[in-house]
């Protein structure tokens, strides 16, 4: 019998099953490096898991790279893939240092730097909004010749961490503080060598909903898999609780998306692997890319939206490009399988969690696929524009969008965070 393939999953958290799910039907065996708020018990029963190989990316990551490379000097295994937006860096060095299949190291700082991005956007002639690059935080006043409203926001950031609206010039100098200040809290800046340096990009306000967009890349050749509507996002802070595919949108719409997706994997020299870009559509209609991850978007979630909506089974597929084989979906037709809708239950004030309210009846109901609850009674939130993770999200099928969209308004009413009182 021949040997199933093995890849190294960097920073996944094992109670998000999709990649893991997607693992066992791609027939791959993952050995898995920890995130650092995981658990051990959760890492070890997470499926087609069969190693634990910590490694303290963060805080030692010329050692955490040796000691792969020990590791794969005793027992090679067939490719690395990134399962978070920071290890980005360090897996693309791992796989070059390694000779495996990933990023090259330029395209990883690329793609990890927001300020990196919009200037090989410029370069290629595709949409960018007006930006000022925030180094040190007395700079601020590099930004005020931008047209308000403007949008703060870390460099290299994730999941709307530090990320602030400012309507009026006299709120630009706190916003800019804020942000900064959250940078050095979760440390941003930090750690692998091969990261980005920190700082702040300040850039103009785009009205219009946003979308994203889900895409697999092999040797160069890009494919969007899927659209996703993610609504009206117009701050303060751009706490994201929705999306549903298949986007709603007219033809010229979607092939103005993919044209200005696929530009950017171009532009930023991404040629392996699978990534998650933001959209706005501005006046409705005309797509400028916000940022793009290198990774699957959502910590996974992002793969169940295109499985359904495309037939497209994004996660098993970029596995088997990090482990260099031609994904399926090159060859082989696939079939749409209905409408999904992704909640994630909004933080709000935040707080000391009393109770996740509303969750039995959502659980029990038949058109929901996954219930993942990451907080529990006692859990303290902070509320945006700080971040400390969503504490539910649902995922749920359905026959239309329209379904989903009043799915999603009685999740909004019904699911909701209570929190101690403050006393």
């Amino acid at each position: 019998m021949p040997q199933r393939p093995k890849l190294v999953l960097v920073g996944q958290l094992s109670s998000y099953p999709w990649v893991f799910e997607a693992a066992v039907r791609a027939g791959i065996d993952l050995i898995l490096v920890p995130r650092g708020d995981d658990s051990a018990e959760s890492a070890e029963r997470a499926e087609a898991v069969v190693e634990l190989l910590p490694l303290d990316i963060d805080e030692n990551s010329e050692g955490a790279l040796a000691a792969l490379a020990d590791r794969y000097r005793r027992e090679p295994f067939d490719g690395i893939m990134a399962g978070n937006e920071r290890v980005v860096p360090f897996v693309a060095r791992a796989a070059r240092e390694l000779g495996l299949t990933g990023l090259t190291e330029q395209a990883a700082a690329v793609v990890r730097d927001k300020r990196s991005m919009r200037r090989r956007l410029l370069d290629a002639g595709l949409g960018v909004p007006g930006f000022a690059v925030v180094d040190v935080p007395d700079a601020w006043t590099d930004a005020l010749s931008l047209r308000f409203p403007v949008v703060v926001k870390p460099a290299n950031g994730h999941s709307s961490l530090g990320v602030i609206r400012v309507d009026d010039k006299d709120d630009l100098e706190q916003a800019v503080a804020r942000t900064w200040k959250l940078i050095e809290t979760h440390h941003l800046g930090a750690a692998d060598v091969s990261a980005p340096e920190t700082g702040v990009l300040v850039e103009e306000y785009l009205d219009g909903p946003e979308v994203s967009a889900e895409s697999l890349v092999h040797q160069g050749r890009v494919r969007v898999c899927g659209i996703s509507w993610k609504g009206q996002l117009v701050g303060p802070y751009f706490e994201e609780t929705t999306l549903r595919a298949p986007a709603q949108l007219p033809a010229e719409i979607l092939a103005a998306i993919e044209a200005e997706v696929i530009g950017a994997h171009h532009a930023f020299g991404v040629t392996e692997g699978t990534t998650h870009t933001e959209l706005r559509l501005v006046g409705g209609v005309r797509p400028v890319l916000l940022e793009m991850g290198a990774r699957i978007g959502g910590g996974g979630f992002m793969h169940h939206l295109v499985h359904l909506s495309s037939g497209i089974d994004l996660a098993a597929e970029a596995l088997r490009i990090h482990i260099g084989r031609e994904p399926l979906c090159w060859r082989a037709e696939s079939a749409p399988v209905g409408h999904v809708a992704a909640y994630q239950v909004p933080v709000g004030d935040g707080g000391r969690v009393k109770q996740v309210c509303g969750l039995d009846s959502v659980r029990d109901d038949p058109r929901v696929d996954y219930v993942v609850q990451a907080v529990g009674p006692g859990a303290l939130l902070r509320p945006y524009p700080d971040f400390s993770g969503y504490p539910v999200m649902v995922i749920s099928r359905h026959t239309s969008d329209a379904e989903a969209e009043a799915y999603r308004a009685h999740l909004a009413r019904t699911l909701y965070v209570e929190y101690e009182e403050q006393g």
